[in-house]
């Protein structure tokens, strides 16, 4: 037949999630600029944001789970799976770049600390006491690696078929990375400096604080994977939605290793520690 489909690629049916998701988008940064300068432009810019947060959101959702019903009806052949991995390789490349631009202005700070401060020309400025690298920091290094661990224990399930242990390890990770949250969380609520107060508080918490919505967005994807896992998804075979959350979450692990010994350990040498 003329019109018969004769090479493995899936071609996509119109969508209007494209459409809705640069709509929403443009709303939400135009929510923000309101937002922002409340002065010179007009009033309710926190509301307008949060309504293209709220249509991001949804095109996020909508969009995915035609991807899903997609893989569901067969459209994911190998070729097409293969293509996915590489969207997703280059993705991660982009949040490795984002990183580099928060670590490259850390180190720009702390190496040449007399362009911020002539006068004291000293990083972290005077005054200034840092976090002890090995509490909290150190226990949330402890958990990240731990969550490694475990989501590798359950892709090594999956590939040998155990659903069970699938599930207990994504569990586990879950689990980790909400307490891993938690743990910042409590450690930004009891910081001894407060945000954009120097340039050693603003690059700490824009490079730590990245990473911890990082995390918070990897232990949504894992919970969304979690909940196919019990719902039947996922086979040996196919199963690039758990792989690509599993390698995110890996980016996660490492970026956060960089973070600890950059900026915790390093960056806070010699400066006097908080409660110390």
């Amino acid at each position: 037949m003329a019109g018969a489909k004769n090479h493995d690629y899936h071609i996509l049916p119109p969508s209007i999630w494209p459409f809705f998701g640069s709509m929403s988008a443009l709303v939400m940064a135009f929510g923000a600029i309101m937002w922002m300068h409340p002065d010179a432009l007009p009033a309710g810019g926190g509301w307008v944001f949060l309504i293209g947060v709220a249509g991001v959101l949804f095109t996020m959702y909508s969009w995915w789970a035609n991807v899903i019903a997609e893989a569901h009806a067969g459209d994911h052949t190998p070729v097409v799976q293969l293509h996915l991995r590489y969207g997703m390789i280059l993705f991660i490349a982009s949040e490795v770049m984002f990183f580099v631009g928060w670590f490259w202005s850390f180190f720009d700070f702390s190496l040449f600390p007399s362009q911020l401060a002539p006068i004291e020309g000293m990083f972290p400025s005077k005054g200034i006491e840092v976090m002890n690298a090995f509490e909290l920091p150190l226990l949330n290094t402890l958990i990240l690696l731990c969550s490694g661990t475990t989501v590798t224990w359950a892709h090594h399930a999956l590939i040998h078929g155990d659903r069970d242990g699938l599930k207990k390890g994504l569990t586990l990770t879950v689990i980790l990375g909400a307490l891993f949250s938690s743990i910042q969380a409590y450690e930004y609520a009891h910081a001894p400096f407060p945000f954009g107060g120097s340039p050693y508080s603003s690059a700490f918490y824009m490079a730590t604080g990245f990473h911890g919505f990082h995390v918070l967005i990897g232990t949504i994807f894992l919970l969304v994977n979690l909940i196919r896992a019990h719902k039947g998804d996922f086979t040996p075979r196919q199963h690039f939605g758990f792989e690509a959350a599993a390698w995110y979450w890996h980016f996660v692990d490492v970026v956060w290793l960089f973070l600890f010994v950059a900026i915790y350990v390093w960056g806070g040498w010699g400066a006097p520690v908080h409660g110390g």
